[in-house]
């Protein structure tokens, strides 16, 4: 069995490095198509069983793959910022409009902006996805009708490299899985199916990642990415310094002159109603309070000048 470890480890090995040897050259986006870790060394030169060694003689056919056999792939993105008259409303139409056109809506948010003159006004922010063949034609949908196209950018990512990449990757991959199964088939020491158990894991495990990768890319080069700012009218409009507008001024006057009118008739309603009569019951009763007291005056300043004549009468007699 120890003399036919290193041809089968030799193979097998083979197979990994011819998948390795192409991803030095462009490194995938995002970590699915990352570099595979590095196994510990007696876990990748763990021994295999003898008798798999006749069954160990395979080619390396397919694993490398020309760029010129796989189309293009591009992944198209744009994003612009629009100003609108209605903010919601023209969230509302880019979104139906995405879906009409087989897409839909990544996200999307309503929020509120302010203007130069501290005023609040809606603001919309939102990200669509649409068929790549059909980008140009959403972004003129989008930009219809609007006030203004404050900026717009459109990029395109080509990434044929990297997915043919993945594509050759992905087949060493499942060569070395299979012959790992085939090996595992005939292993009959515990060691040895550990070991190549465990390599089986880790293989398969890489076979995952290259197609989520893979999927990515074909995903995000048949759907674009169109990223929206909605601005309102408002916050474009120049704001006016010095400007007299007489026929505002006029405006304002009348109205302050209704104003003063409404508040004059108003009190004069209150004075009849409630005033006036309340003044007339006070006076009234200080009005009779006045004669009451005048009368007893009078009254008694009456009987004071008789008692005196009494007096001088009586001593006249004497």
């Amino acid at each position: 069995m120890k003399k036919i470890l290193p041809l089968s480890l030799i193979l097998i090995a083979s197979l990994i490095l011819g998948a390795c040897a192409s991803a030095r050259s462009a490194a995938p986006i995002g970590n699915a198509g990352g570099a595979a870790p590095v196994m510990p060394q007696e876990e990748m030169f763990a021994p295999v069983p003898e008798a798999a060694y006749d069954q160990s003689a395979t080619s390396n056919e397919g694993a490398g793959v020309s760029a010129t056999s796989v189309e293009r792939i591009v992944i198209q993105n744009a994003d612009l910022t629009i100003v609108v008259s209605d903010v919601k409303g023209r969230m509302e139409n880019i979104q139906v409009m995405a879906q009409q056109m087989g897409g839909y809506v990544v996200s999307s948010n309503l929020g509120q902006s302010y203007t130069g003159d501290n005023v609040q006004v809606p603001e919309a922010r939102l990200t669509i996805r649409v068929p790549a063949e059909k980008l140009g034609e959403a972004l003129e949908q989008i930009k219809k009708d609007v006030v203004e196209v404050q900026n717009e950018n459109r990029t395109g990512q080509d990434v044929t490299a990297e997915y043919v990449d993945l594509q050759s990757r992905l087949k060493n991959y499942e060569a070395a899985e299979a012959q790992l199964e085939k090996i595992l088939e005939t292993a009959s020491d515990t060691e040895d199916v550990v070991s190549i158990f465990n390599q089986l894991v880790y293989y398969r495990e890489q076979i995952e990642l290259v197609k989520g990768q893979m999927k990515y890319y074909e995903e995000a080069a048949a759907l674009s990415a169109i990223s929206i700012r909605i601005v309102a009218e408002e916050t474009i409009q120049p704001v006016v310094i010095g400007k007299w507008q007489p026929q505002g001024v006029a405006l304002e006057a009348i109205q302050d002159l209704i104003n003063f009118l409404k508040g004059f008739i108003n009190f004069l309603i209150y004075f009849v109603i409630l005033i006036l009569p309340v003044l007339l019951i006070i006076s009234g009763v200080f009005y009779l309070v006045f004669l009451g007291l005048r009368a007893i005056f009078r009254l008694l300043r009456g009987k004071k000048p008789k008692k005196e004549q009494s007096q001088d009468t009586s001593v006249e007699k004497k």
